[in-house]
């Protein structure tokens, strides 16, 4: 996968989100996820225009 930008505000990019999950806790719960990567990295805690973004990202990369 190519790395890109998601979170322009906090300057989270797609391999930043990946990292973020080898480091959050093991859950199937993609909202236990999407929260341990906000705390990790910050994102969504700027202007929020990224949370669909940002959740899709962890799908596609749990799904892999």
């Amino acid at each position: 996968m190519e790395n890109y930008m998601i979170c322009n505000c906090k300057q989270v990019s797609y391999f930043d989100v990946e990292d973020a999950l080898h480091k959050a806790e093991p859950t199937e719960n993609l909202e236990e996820l999407f929260r341990e990567v906000q705390e990790i990295t910050s994102c969504t805690t700027g202007c929020g225009g990224c949370h669909d973004k940002i959740l899709n990202a962890i799908s596609e990369i749990i799904h892999r």
